[in-house]
């Protein structure tokens, strides 16, 4: 196909104001990635877009498997609460109330 970019999983994106830091989840537009490596802002860096991605969750709520995710952008943490967050995926595994990171499966909006 002549029009074939790229697979997609990862993409190159611009880090924002305070730059990123590997393994954080960030919003870059309504998209949300996982920075692959630290870099300062403005720099170039690579966003993982797919696969299963052990993030902080937010404590006192639990997930159940295949329970829908939201990423608050001021706290910084996955939460099952749709209310003013990102949707980003799937639980990939259940997680207790009190854990403090679980296994989510990235999914980007309408897919």
């Amino acid at each position: 196909m002549k029009n074939y970019v790229q697979h997609g999983d990862t993409i190159p994106l611009t880090a924002p104001a305070g730059g990123v830091v590997g393994g954080n989840g960030y919003l870059i537009g309504s998209l949300f990635v996982v920075a692959l490596f630290s870099t300062g802002e403005g720099k170039s860096f690579e966003g993982q877009t797919e696969g299963v991605i052990r993030l902080p969750k937010a404590t006192g709520s639990a997930w159940t498997e295949g329970a829908k995710l939201y990423w608050n952008d001021t706290s910084k943490y996955v939460t099952v609460t749709a209310t003013d967050n990102t949707f980003i995926g799937y639980a990939a595994a259940a997680a207790a109330s009190a854990d403090t990171a679980g296994n989510v499966l990235l999914r980007q909006a309408g897919v």
